[in-house]
């Protein structure tokens, strides 16, 4: 058998961020719909240790999507899972963005 036959599959840098892509979109807008609803664990805390009532309001508190939900959407799970996607397209575009930034060139041969 030549080595030729004997490799593993190639896939295309495409095909792996579509994947990725596609997985965290379904990770965020459909699994996160199962989430536990109960405190996390910093809230539960500052409950059990009597300093919930120092917490104060965010300055972005009001935005469209803060504290993991959509604001302009009836449904606290369709407004969960859509704050997801959203929240994952943004970091995924930010991500890009640098990576973009920071790729590799091509040196110049020729200088």
């Amino acid at each position: 058998m030549s080595t030729e036959a004997r490799r593993s599959p190639r896939f295309s840098t495409r095909a792996v961020l579509l994947g990725v892509l596609l997985v965290s979109l379904l990770l965020a807008g459909i699994v996160s719909y199962y989430a536990a609803s109960t405190p996390d664990g910093l809230t539960k805390v500052s409950a059990d240790e009597g300093f919930a009532d120092a917490e104060k309001e965010h300055a972005t508190s009001d935005g469209p999507f803060a504290g993991y939900e959509s604001t302009f959407i009836d449904g606290d799970r369709l407004g969960g899972g859509l704050a997801g996607v959203v929240g994952v397209l943004v970091v995924l575009a930010l991500a890009g963005g640098v990576a973009y930034v920071l790729r590799r060139r091509p040196s110049d041969q020729g200088s």
